[in-house]
């Protein structure tokens, strides 16, 4: 009983920490989470999973490449590059996507920092892959980042875009596979003007899609 009602309080407390979160500025929302974790650590992990928050960029020595920081490339304090398949920190037996799935994701990769360079005009892009329990079953996630400063060129505007698309592949048995897309979108932008003074604006959308396609190997 006392177990269940540890639960339900958990469960009270991160609802009304995502409600807080929901009603304070989007702009100071790394400010505000670090303040609600060290209030509640209790609920820090189901926090964190459940805040979004704009992604940092790392650089990966080995490539000399810029890559993105997310949930789905770390292990404990380090990050993996998908670009030289290594983490940083440095960590032994850090988890990988398999040979054939670490393949798969080096061409992708490849694929969206064309599409990121055509469609952006600038950013940064990442994309990782992990292998489910049940092969050929697995899950990816691409993350875009852009930020524009046009500060720099005269006009009072700062621009903020991440974007990060989680996905999981399911196979069956009828040479198709089903297919959970989610995507979220956060957006900031920071201006001044004469007659409208400050205006820092921010917020994020998500959506979800479930769809079934078949396919044929060759």
């Amino acid at each position: 009983m006392e177990k269940q009602n540890n639960n339900g309080d958990s469960s009270h407390k991160l609802n009304y920490a995502l409600d807080l979160m929901r009603r304070l500025p989007f702009q100071d929302s790394e400010k505000n989470l670090s303040y609600l974790l060290d209030l509640v650590p209790e609920i820090s992990e189901d926090l964190l999973c459940n805040v979004e928050q704009s992604l940092k960029i790392a650089h990966d020595k080995k490539s000399k490449r810029d890559y993105l920081l997310c949930d789905y490339n770390r292990d404990g304090d380090s990050y993996r590059s998908p670009w030289s398949n290594t983490y940083f920190p440095s960590i032994r037996d850090g988890t990988k996507p398999s040979k054939q799935l670490r393949e798969l994701e080096v061409q992708v990769n490849e694929a969206f920092d064309i599409y990121r360079e055509l469609y952006y005009e600038g950013g940064v892009s990442s994309v990782y892959f992990w292998d489910l329990e049940d092969e050929p079953d697995f899950g990816g996630c691409i993350l875009f980042k852009k930020s524009q400063d046009q500060t720099k060129r005269g006009q009072p505007m700062k621009g903020l875009w991440d974007s990060m698309h989680v996905l999981e592949v399911i196979h069956t048995e009828d040479y198709s596979a089903k297919y959970n897309l989610t995507s979220t979108v956060i957006l900031q932008i920071k201006t001044k003007d004469p007659d409208t003074g400050n205006v820092e604006i921010g917020g994020t959308l998500t959506r979800q899609v479930d769809i079934c396609c078949f396919f044929f190997y060759l």
